[in-house]
């Protein structure tokens, strides 16, 4: 029987165009990649079919532990896009240990949708929450490309495949 390998990354730092907000935002939930499905049904087909018809829109989600004037000037703008990268320690478990540690990066452009003025509670730190409608994402681990996604460019990555090379080609663009 083989060895179990545990995979963890559990702290990450986020940076607005360049910038690292290292201790400033609480949470970042990172879009999600969901692929629109075509319903198919013909007369003597017993069942129906989905294939894939493209890709829906992505948004990010930012939880901040307080009000920081430089950030919410740069998400305020909903007509500037904002480059963010998300880099984290992505870990390996084993037997005796942490056996390996590599980095783990997304990249993301979009802008911003949802300004927060926060929530304010007696002793609690200030949260206020953001969104950012994704443009542009890419997720590498250790250097290698896992995902990547440009709605406006049409790039469909998974792995070093590119997943919409002869459609481009077809349409002529």
């Amino acid at each position: 029987m083989g060895q179990i390998e545990i995979k963890r990354m559990t702290n990450a730092n986020v940076y607005v165009d360049g910038n690292s907000l290292l201790g400033k935002v609480e949470e970042c939930k990172l879009p999600e990649v969901n692929v629109v499905m075509s319903e198919h049904k013909a007369l003597g087909m017993q069942c129906k079919l989905e294939f894939p018809a493209g890709i829906d829109k992505m948004e990010a989600t930012f939880k901040w532990n307080s009000l920081y004037a430089d950030v919410l000037k740069k998400v305020g703008n909903p007509f500037k896009a904002c480059e963010v990268q998300l880099r984290g320690s992505l870990e390996t478990y084993g037997n005796g240990g942490r056996t390996a540690e590599v980095p783990a990066v997304v990249y993301m452009t979009g802008s911003f949708k949802k300004f927060p003025m926060g929530g304010f509670k007696q002793n609690d730190n200030v949260e206020a929450e953001t969104s950012m409608s994704v443009t542009y994402c890419k997720m590498e681990i250790d250097g290698e490309l896992i995902l990547e996604v440009d709605a406006l460019a049409n790039i469909y990555k998974s792995g070093d495949v590119d997943l919409l090379e002869l459609f481009k080609q077809i349409i002529g663009g």
